[in-house]
């Protein structure tokens, strides 16, 4: 399969609503609304082969590098947090576009930023998307899941969320950025082998070659833990979901928690799946995106068909 990698592929658009420049890629205006967030460490480009698929079918694609990534400012506030990614979507697709009812869809970093939404405004997500993700954590109801991964899959975890002006430092120049973040598209065995050849991953890789964007990009998980990297509380964390959700995971993902299917039938009441995809890893969008979007396009049919 021969990608198009070029980053101006698609239409491109920007704002300042919150007070930086957001920007994002927006085709098939006047389809669904469908809004699909990136995770760490991709950009909006992550989404490339899913976004002709999703307009063919009738969505409105609206897909924003999030604030400190990609072609996009850095937050005027410091913060990198859920919460604070949550607040620029909601003005970009409501506020900004006018959007009174979403559908979004996210893995990753973007997998906790949609539920933050779905759970803080419930009545403007009209449903979700989610694959290979964080999830709420419910103690007694996952009692014997395995909820984390193994140990050693989460030394970048740890070492980006407790010393990432340390790990920064070192990561000096532009070919030393690039060869930390490859490392997550091929060795580290995020995604499944030979997923992403050569090209693509410099392509995912390129947009954080600077310095200031993978510093921030860090921010997500410094607030994990240190309280002064929040901008507020992230509402979704200790609770079930009852957001009409379709899940998808992409089992041979060795960073997100085993059970993740299993932790998603305890956390959302009203879903579809889990499906499970297999001989795919992390990048789901990515690795299979005509499977991804077949289940996006089937699970949304009763909106598409009201717009067609």
């Amino acid at each position: 399969m021969m990608d198009d990698l070029r980053p101006d592929r698609f239409p491109i658009e920007e704002t300042n609503i919150r007070g930086f420049k957001q920007v994002f890629v927006r085709c098939g205006v006047g389809g669904v609304p469908l809004l699909l967030v990136h995770g760490w460490p991709e950009t909006k480009r992550i989404w490339w082969r899913v976004i002709d698929q999703l307009v063919g079918a009738g969505f409105e694609v609206i897909a924003p590098d999030l604030r400190g990534f990609g072609d996009s400012a850095l937050g005027p506030d410091g913060f990198n947090d859920i919460p604070a990614h949550a607040g620029d979507l909601y003005a970009l697709v409501h506020d900004h576009l006018g959007h009174e009812r979403i559908v979004v869809a996210g893995g990753d970093l973007g997998g906790p930023v949609i539920q933050e939404l779905s759970t803080a405004r419930p009545e403007w997500v009209d449903r979700m998307i989610l694959f290979n993700s964080p999830l709420p954590f419910l103690k007694e109801k996952m009692q014997g899941l395995r909820t984390r991964p193994e140990t050693d899959a989460l030394d970048y975890f740890m070492r980006q969320g407790t010393d990432a002006d340390s790990l920064s430092a070192e990561l000096s120049t532009p070919e030393l950025r690039t060869q930390y973040i490859s490392a997550f598209y091929n060795s580290r065995l995020w995604a499944y082998p030979g997923a992403f050849d050569e090209a693509a991953i410099d392509f995912m890789v390129e947009p954080f070659r600077d310095e200031s964007h993978l510093r921030a990009s860090f921010g997500a998980y410094e607030s994990v833990f240190d309280s002064s990297k929040r901008s507020g509380p992230a509402l979704f964390a200790a609770q079930e979901n009852a957001t009409q959700t379709l899940v998808l995971f992409g089992t041979a993902d060795h960073v997100i928690s085993p059970d993740f299917d299993l932790m998603s039938e305890i956390v959302f009441s009203n879903r579809v799946g889990p499906i499970n995809i297999p001989e795919c890893g992390h990048f789901v969008q990515w690795e299979a995106d005509a499977a991804l979007s077949a289940h996006m396009i089937e699970f949304c049919s009763d909106l598409l068909n009201q717009k067609s």
